[in-house]
């Protein structure tokens, strides 16, 4: 005889959805034109996301993007880089957006977001607090500003301890914590002799040690003028309530209603970014789905270390992924968890 089942007892939590959004880093165009080209549901995102776009970058002398990424020749990360003042900025905007609507339209609709540093810009615009036109005019204005933040980033294969200690023995007194993205990696930010000072002494101790393809400095404290210059500069543009809560590394937790949001984003040019409490704190509820916006996968190899202990939550990147099931994410939650990849 079959035992009749609990009514009693209590259901397990359906899985929360969280879109993940990073930061600036290397740029590379070929997983973003690889989904559009073959993804259908990405196009189409791509399309309404950059016609928006390019009707605000115009303005600032960025020559459309829309058509270059949906064409047939499209534009290397290198060449973005080298076009006029914020043109990589509006295309990692543009693609985070991109991603965010696409996984929408395929049933991937996040109940909470986590943004780290500039992808703070297109989570809070995702969550509508900006219009896809006030965030362009936020992004190309920041660029303006990182352009004067002068120095470099270096990623270190070390938890924030030893990253710390690095800096002391190189004597780099100038280089700072800008971002701890898991136990086991971590950013730094300042001037770039001193990068490179704290580089070898990792590589004397066998840590490693790349150089972010950056230009400037952010999550640094000397960059307070540029930091108040910024605030003012986006103090024009008015947000409206989210309708997803967003999580920010910077600020430590989610935005509430009280929240000064335009110095929040002036915020991640002169304080750290630390992610897995607030990677922790998005997936409190239990069994999760963490899908990352951005091009590459740090944020998905950080939110599998942090959260390695966890059962029921999953990270993935689609734009990493080739074969990301885009017709039903969802069904990544039945599946189970990918090994932790190796920094590259």
């Amino acid at each position: 005889m079959s035992r009749a089942p609990d009514r009693g007892a209590p259901s397990a939590p359906p899985p929360v959805v969280v879109h993940m959004f990073p930061g600036q880093g290397d740029f590379s165009v070929t997983p973003l034109v690889r989904a559009v080209r073959t993804r259908p549901v990405v196009r189409a995102a791509a399309a309404e996301v950059f016609a928006r776009i390019d009707e605000v970058s115009d303005g600032y002398g960025i020559p459309a993007l829309g058509p270059a990424l949906l064409g047939d020749r499209p534009p290397s990360g290198r060449e973005l880089a080298a076009g006029p003042v914020g043109t990589p900025q509006v295309a990692l905007f543009g693609a985070a957006l991109t991603v965010h609507r696409a996984l929408c339209a395929a049933g991937a609709v996040p109940e909470r977001m986590v943004a780290v540093s500039f992808g703070e810009i297109a989570a809070l615009t995702a969550a509508g607090v900006w219009s896809p036109a006030d965030g362009t005019h936020i992004a190309c204005r920041l660029s303006r500003y990182l352009a004067h933040c002068r120095g470099g980033m270096t990623l270190l294969a070390a938890g924030e301890s030893e990253a710390r200690r690095l800096i002391d023995t190189a004597g780099s007194r100038r280089t700072v914590v800008a971002c701890v993205n898991d136990p086991d990696t971590t950013v730094l930010s300042g001037p770039s002799l001193e990068l490179r000072q704290v580089e070898r002494c990792a590589g004397d101790r066998g840590v490693g040690a790349a150089p972010l393809r950056l230009s400037f400095a952010s999550h640094h404290p000397s960059l307070t003028a540029e930091a108040e210059g910024f605030a003012a500069a986006i103090r024009t543009l008015t947000p409206r309530p989210a309708h997803t809560m967003v999580y920010s590394a910077v600020h430590g937790g989610p935005y509430g209603k009280t929240d000064d949001l335009h110095q929040a984003l002036a915020d991640c040019l002169t304080r750290p970014a630390r992610l897995p409490r607030v990677l922790a704190r998005a997936t409190d509820a239990g069994p999760a789905l963490l899908l990352e916006t951005g091009i590459g996968e740090t944020l998905t190899r950080s939110a599998r270390r942090v959260l390695s202990q966890r059962e029921g939550v999953r990270a993935h990147s689609p734009l990493a992924d080739p074969d990301f099931p885009w017709d039903r994410p969802r069904r990544l939650l039945l599946t189970d968890a990918p090994r932790q990849g190796a920094i590259t």
